[in-house]
């Protein structure tokens, strides 16, 4: 007996049976991966898209000159209520009073301006950091309509319902 061809032969048994074993199994892999998959398409937020018409004007069109709108703002302080346009600036002035924000003379200003302005339904409520919630609340309500009592019927007059919140300018 030779020896180099029992080793030899030994070798190509342990070769032969571990033939394989060294390959990439990529099944379990793939499993992960549809299960992932299955998963990622049921959770994902679906969002809705929406399209919006734009009528650009022609090549040949001039631009208009627009005159400045009214843009009412409210600018609600510590120290009272502004009551401003953004084109012209300042048109009234609230102080406090010992109770807090003067809503009521907010609101009879407001009714006068809307009668100025019909057309107008939306302000801005600007607010400063060191304004309280209630407040707030209190001034938005006082612009959105206008209470009033005759005979012993409560109506509603809308004055400016579409109201924006912001930060005051410091």
């Amino acid at each position: 007996m030779r020896k180099g061809s029992v080793l030899a032969r030994r070798q190509q048994r342990n070769h032969a049976r571990y033939r394989g074993r060294n390959d990439l199994n990529i099944v379990p892999m793939l499993d992960v991966m549809v299960i992932l998959a299955f998963f990622l398409i049921f959770t994902a937020v679906f969002s809705k898209t929406s399209v919006l018409e734009v009528n650009l004007p022609g090549p040949g069109t001039q631009a208009a000159t627009d005159t400045p709108r009214f843009e009412l703002e409210l600018i609600l302080r510590k120290s009272g209520i502004e009551v401003a346009d953004r084109s012209q600036g300042v048109l009234e002035t609230i102080p406090v009073v010992p109770s807090g924000q003067d809503v009521a003379k907010l609101t009879t200003y407001l009714a006068a301006l809307k009668q100025k302005v019909p057309e107008v339904s939306h302000a801005t409520l600007l607010v400063a950091e060191d304004v309280d919630y209630d407040t707030i609340v209190q001034v938005m309500d006082a612009a959105r309509a206008r209470q009033t009592v005759n005979g012993g019927k409560v109506t509603r007059e809308p004055l400016f319902p579409q109201i924006a919140l912001g930060d005051a300018p410091t």
